[in-house]
């Protein structure tokens, strides 16, 4: 089948089967996510990247909640500046169980956080905002307290999908000092195994 028969809907499609069943960068092609940050690239240069699932408070909610995963440092970008906000609305554009997921995970976020502090996430003071992430970091929490099972879930698998955009971004790939296939005049061989 040629690249050219390949619709941007099947790409995105392959992308969303292959986190459903795992993580992006054990699943589907490199390629089929690098098209997908194309996509991306493509749109933000032209007129800036418009969500194409989430209202607009929750594509904020999102840019925070990916930013608090992978944040940037003095050796590279962060979720943000990989894109890895617009791969993830992108792939939930096209994917029922993700707009589920992660639409229903972030007013549960903000549901949770009225609850606690009077303000929904974004507004919440940032140890709040801490606080509850914290809190739906490990599964564990999740058994002593049931109630925060649905957002146990929900920022698992925002994290996952968090760390494929990041990983399969320019910047994740630099990050990663991923240096390729490159010619070796003579093979130095396996380093010594130390004796025990």
């Amino acid at each position: 089948m040629s690249s050219k028969s390949i619709t941007r809907r099947d790409i995105l499609k392959s992308l969303t089967l292959g986190v459903a069943t795992g993580s992006v960068l054990r699943v589907i092609p490199l390629e089929a996510a690098e098209y997908a940050h194309q996509v991306v690239h493509a749109e933000k240069s032209a007129a800036g990247y418009s969500p194409k699932f989430f209202p607009p408070h929750q594509y904020k909610t999102l840019q925070a909640l990916c930013q608090a995963i992978i944040p940037a440092d003095n050796h590279s970008g962060g979720a943000l500046e990989a894109g890895a906000p617009e791969f993830i609305d992108l792939l939930t554009s096209e994917n029922k169980d993700y707009q589920l997921a992660l639409g229903g995970g972030i007013m549960w976020l903000d549901s949770t956080c009225i609850d606690r502090y009077g303000k929904n996430y974004l507004d919440s003071a940032p140890e709040q905002q801490k606080q509850i992430l914290d809190l739906i970091a490990y599964r564990k929490n999740a058994l002593s307290d049931s109630s925060l099972s649905q957002g146990v879930e929900f920022f698992s698998f925002l994290r996952n999908l968090t760390v494929d955009g990041f990983f399969t971004s320019e910047i994740g790939i630099k990050d990663l000092q991923y240096i390729g296939n490159k010619y070796l005049k003579d093979f130095p061989g396996c380093p010594p195994v130390p004796e025990s």
